[in-house]
C-alpha cells in the first residue's frame, strides 16, 4: 500500500489543504477519472469538518489525522479526530437528500453525502475520537 498521511489543526483554514493533497494522491492513479476524484475530495473535506466542529465544540487543541492509501483497485483515506465519540446509529435520518423540505434544516448533509459520493464508507466512533473511512474504488486496468 501506498499512501501518506497529514495531521493538521482543528481549524477550517486547513480544509483546502486537505481537499488539494487527497485530490492530488488521488490522481496518482491513472484508473480514477477526474468526477470520482472530485467526489472523493467532497466526501474527505465533509468528514474533515466534522472532525473540525467536534474539536470546535469541545474547545480541543488537539489535531486532526487524514492518511490516504493507495491500494491496488482502491483508494482508502480515513479521516480520525480525537474528540467525544457519537453513536452513529443515533443520526437522525432527515430523508433523500433531494427530498422536498430537505433544505429547511441546517446541516446534517455530511454523512449522507459521504455514502452517496464513497463506494464504503465506516464511522468507528470511540469515547476518545471518531475515524471514517472512505473508500472509493477505481477502474480496472
Amino acid at each position: 500500500m501506498n499512501g501518506i498521511s497529514l495531521t493538521i489543526p482543528a481549524r477550517a483554514e486547513y480544509l483546502s489543504l486537505v481537499r488539494a493533497v487527497v485530490a492530488a494522491a488521488a490522481a496518482l492513479d491513472p484508473g480514477l477519472g477526474h468526477e470520482r476524484i472530485e467526489d472523493l475530495r467532497l466526501a474527505v473535506s465533509e468528514a474533515t469538518t466534522n472532525a473540525i466542529e467536534a474539536h470546535a465544540h469541545l474547545g480541543s487543541d488537539e489535531r486532526i489525522t487524514i492518511r490516504c492509501d493507495l491500494a491496488g483497485d482502491r483508494i482508502e483515506v480515513e479521516v480520525q479526530d480525537r474528540a467525544e465519540g457519537f453513536d452513529p446509529d443515533g443520526i437522525v435520518d432527515r430523508g433523500p437528500l433531494d427530498a422536498p423540505g430537505r433544505l429547511d434544516y441546517e446541516g446534517g448533509f455530511g454523512i449522507p453525502l459521504m455514502r452517496v459520493l464513497a463506494d464504503e464508507m465506516r464511522i468507528r466512533s470511540l469515547d476518545h475520537g471518531t475515524a471514517v473511512r472512505l473508500v472509493v474504488y477505481t477502474n480496472p486496468k
